[in-house]
């Protein structure tokens, strides 16, 4: 054996030759261990500016909203790009965030907020319609 001590190798502290940096993980982020697109870090930061000082939030509370969050915006946005294609436009408008939110029962029920932009939903009241008896005159 030459001067240096241990088990045969190239030297160094320990560990296998030759298995440098591909041995270490990158790292990942929490929406990506969760499989989300939202951001789970920046949503647990507002979370934790938004409770009262000395309390705390809890990791899996920001993957959750971050989640259902993800859902609401997608939904929305199924609606809206369904509501623009049958107006045959490639382009969501807020006037297809419009059609697609008062259109769906939960949605409207859940943002009850004014969309700019979105106009308003066509309605006609049954008193204003023409009446039609379905008789027709004989000559």
């Amino acid at each position: 054996m030459s001067g240096k001590g241990g088990k045969g190798g190239k030297g160094g502290k320990g560990g296998k030759g030759g298995k440098g940096a591909t041995s270490k993980k990158q790292p990942q982020s929490r929406s990506a261990r969760a499989g989300l697109q939202f951001p789970v870090g920046r949503i647990h930061r507002f979370l934790k500016q938004g409770v009262a000082s000395q309390q705390r939030v809890g990791a899996t509370a920001a993957v959750y909203t971050a989640a259902i969050l993800e859902y609401l915006t997608a939904e929305v946005l199924e609606l809206a790009g369904n509501a623009a294609k049958d107006l045959k436009v490639k382009r969501v408008a807020p006037r297809h965030l419009q059609l697609a939110i008062r259109g769906d029962e939960e949605l409207d029920k859940l943002i009850k907020a004014t969309i700019a932009g979105g106009g308003v939903i066509p309605y006609i009241h049954k008193s204003l319609l023409k009446k039609t008896t379905g008789k027709k005159k004989k000559n």
